[in-house]
Parts: C-alpha cells; sequence; structure tokens
C-alpha cells in the first residue's frame, strides 16, 4: 500500500500498518512464540536499549500484535497503540496509568458495568476518588473540575441507554484544565467515529466487540496520538501487570478488521429498521437509538458520529416481569452479555451487565431494571423484526 496516499478506511482496515509477509503470503503469520532469540549480546543491548525495533519476548511485544496495533492506530488516527488481553484490561490499565494517590477521576453517570466497579470500587483502594456527573450537561462540567481532577472518562454512545456526549466540548474544557479525557469507544467503532480526532487523549475498545465481529475472541486495545504516553502504557502498565494480547487473538482481531467497515453498513441498516420498527409498536414505551431523530442526542451524534451504529435499548410497557418475558421469548435473537456479534443478541442490562449498580438507584445512572438492550445483527432484518413481535405480544 503506498504509504504517501490517503486510502479509504475500508483499504486501511485491510492493508495499514503491514508491508510485505513472510515467504510471500497473502495474510500476515502467528507468530506463535514466547520468547525471540539473539544473534549475539550486542544484539541484546540493541533490543533492550530500543536501538533496534526486534522482539524480546511477547508480553512485551510481538509482530503479529504490533500488525494490530498498528492497524488499529491507522484507523483511530492515532500515534501509536496497546494491545490487552481484554477491554478491560486495557481500561484499567489506561486509568492506572493517568491516576495516582490523592486524584479524581470525573466519569459519566452511565458506564459498562466493570468499568462502573474499577471506578468506584477499586481506585478508591488506592486513594483515587471519583465525581459521577450527567456530562451532557457540559455546563456544569467546568465547577465539578478541581486541582486534583487528572482524568475525564466516558463511553459515547453509553452503555446501556446510548447516551451521546459532545467529544469536542467535553475535550475543550478538559484541555483548558489540563485534564485529560480517555473515551471507550466500543460501541461506535473507529468506523463511525474517531474521538482522538475531536479531542480525546485515549481511545479504549473491548476489541471482544465489533473489532472482532464473530464473538470468537476477548481482547482490548488502547491508542493515543502521545507516542511517549503510549511507550509508558505498554513498557509501565501493560508489561508490568500482564494484560497481554495472545497472538492467535491478534491474528483473529486482525481478520475481523478487515470487514469492520462491511459489517457496520448492515448492522446500521439493520438497527435502523428495528428502532423504527420499536418505536412504532403497541406495546413498546421508549426506544433508545440515536440515529432516530427525536432522541435526545441526535443532533450532537449527526455532527461527530458517520453513522449510529447497531445498539438499541428500549422500554416495554409494562413491568419488569413484562420485559422478562420479551427475552425468554425471543428464538432467533441469543440471550447473553457482549455485543457487536454478527448474531443478534438481547440483554437486561440490570440483571446482566450492570447488575454491579445498586437498583434502588438506577434512574440516577440512567437505567431501569426491565430496560433491554439489543445489539443487532447480520441476520435478515424482516426475520429479526419477526422475532421481537412475537416475543412484544404479550
Amino acid at each position: 500500500m503506498d504509504k504517501n496516499k490517503k486510502h479509504s478506511f475500508e483499504t486501511m482496515a485491510i492493508h495499514a500498518g503491514g508491508g510485505k509477509n513472510a515467504n510471500n503470503a497473502l495474510n500476515p503469520p502467528i507468530y506463535q512464540t514466547s520468547t525471540f532469540v539473539f544473534d549475539n549480546i550486542e544484539h541484546v543491548e540493541k533490543v533492550m536499549s530500543f536501538e533496534s525495533d526486534d522482539y524480546v519476548y511477547t508480553r512485551g511485544n510481538n509482530p503479529t500484535l504490533r500488525l494490530f496495533e498498528n492497524r488499529m492506530t491507522a484507523l483511530e488516527e492515532g500515534k501509536g497503540a496497546v494491545a490487552f488481553a481484554s477491554g478491560m484490561a486495557a481500561i484499567s490499565s489506561v486509568l492506572f496509568s493517568l491516576l495516582k494517590p490523592g486524584d479524581n477521576v470525573i466519569v459519566n453517570k452511565t458506564l459498562y458495568g466493570s468499568s462502573y466497579n474499577v471506578v468506584t470500587h477499586v481506585l478508591p483502594q488506592y486513594n483515587v476518588s471519583y465525581k459521577i456527573a450527567d456530562l451532557s450537561d457540559t455546563d456544569k462540567l467546568s465547577e465539578l473540575i478541581d486541582e486534583n481532577t487528572k482524568v475525564i472518562y466516558f463511553e459515547t454512545p453509553s452503555n446501556p441507554n446510548l447516551m451521546i456526549l459532545d467529544i469536542k466540548k467535553i475535550a475543550s474544557i478538559a484541555k483548558e484544565k489540563g485534564v485529560k479525557v480517555v473515551i471507550d469507544n466500543t460501541f461506535a467503532t473507529p468506523y463511525f467515529q474517531r474521538p482522538l480526532t475531536l479531542g480525546a487523549d485515549v481511545v479504549v475498545h473491548s476489541a471482544t466487540k465489533y473489532i472482532c465481529g464473530h464473538g470468537d475472541v476477548v481482547g482490548g486495545v488502547a491508542v493515543s496520538k502521545d507516542e511517549d504516553y503510549i511507550q509508558s502504557l505498554k513498557f509501565d502498565y501493560m508489561c508490568e501487570f500482564g494484560g497481554v494480547m495472545s497472538p492467535f487473538n491478534a491474528w483473529l482481531l486482525l481478520r475481523g478488521l478487515k470487514t469492520l467497515g462491511v459489517r457496520m453498513k448492515e448492522h446500521e441498516k439493520n438497527a435502523m429498521a428495528v428502532a423504527k420498527f420499536l418505536k412504532s409498536h403497541p406495546n413498546v414505551k421508549e426506544v433508545y437509538y440515536p440515529g432516530l431523530e427525536d432522541f435526545k442526542g441526535h443532533e450532537i451524534a449527526k455532527e461527530q458520529m458517520s453513522g449510529f451504529g447497531a445498539m438499541i435499548s428500549f422500554e416495554v410497557k409494562g413491568n419488569l416481569e413484562d420485559a422478562k418475558k420479551v427475552v425468554n421469548s425471543v428464538k432467533l435473537a441469543q440471550l447473553a452479555v457482549s455485543l457487536g456479534d454478527c448474531e443478534t443478541l438481547i440483554e437486561l442490562p440490570a440483571a446482566m451487565t450492570h447488575r454491579g449498580y445498586p437498583k434502588e438507584e438506577l434512574a440516577k445512572f440512567g437505567l431501569t431494571e426491565s430496560m433491554i438492550r439489543i445489539s443487532v445483527g447480520l441476520e435478515g432484518v424482516q426475520d429479526i423484526i419477526e422475532d421481537l413481535d412475537s416475543a412484544l405480544s404479550f
């Protein structure tokens, strides 16, 4: 690929960050090795002092991992990336790398359950405090930031209520105060949204989801425009905490990236049709999807995203038992945690992915016990709609 030419996302997802493969192979090999050998002690010194790009040990780096990191760097328009064993390894390592005892982090009121637990239960054990806020109200953000605030962390769209936050505005306020902005871009993927171009400092992903796309990998990645930070994140945190991705998983993620653009177009097309169907259904009270014109964050989503993704949440008319009936009655959709797979997945967040939130305070976090979340898959959209229609006939 001509490195001096600006290529499309789809082209970069297949070719970026690589070169000629060994033995003229079309696909990159899996370097399934834990360690690498040296020619002599002089070679050791060059590698250990970073005078050479050669490898030492897969926990530090590996050619397959490096290719995945380079490709994610290109797609997110960053300067470097670090691959991790899981999305939570990426998120927790980034937070630990930017915070020290006495600091505080501001987070949005709606977060993925495990991220919420890290912020509210793990970090405080290391004397890092937190502030939970509605970050859609940017007018109040400046007041929340104090001299000990070092990080603002959020998802947009958020999990599971699809809340849209203004990346540019939040990043602008944070920059004035010297605060780093970390954004989980899992729902949107770099195909629909690139937070680093809007002012974010670090982007994290659960690569398990859309980047993989096939439900057969657990992995994470962090991307930044600060090369020195990426060096520190890799060698001071990923290596020392040990959350390394396996070469085989990196290879599977490279395979997934090849079809990311194609998949996201189809996912979104299906999701829009499903959202409109749910919106018109007599047994549905509310639909949360950024692509709907009356959705609260629709206009901001249009500005900072090139598409609206394939995650939908909704509330049925009735109570928790009615919501349970829906998720128990689907035949095509699968009752499961996770998202971003070819299969349509359905769940009750308060009982599954977000069960760590206090039940009596769910409303404060933008959640309800009866909220249903759907990861709209790649099946025939009419089949998905008919499945939901049947389940909603209670």
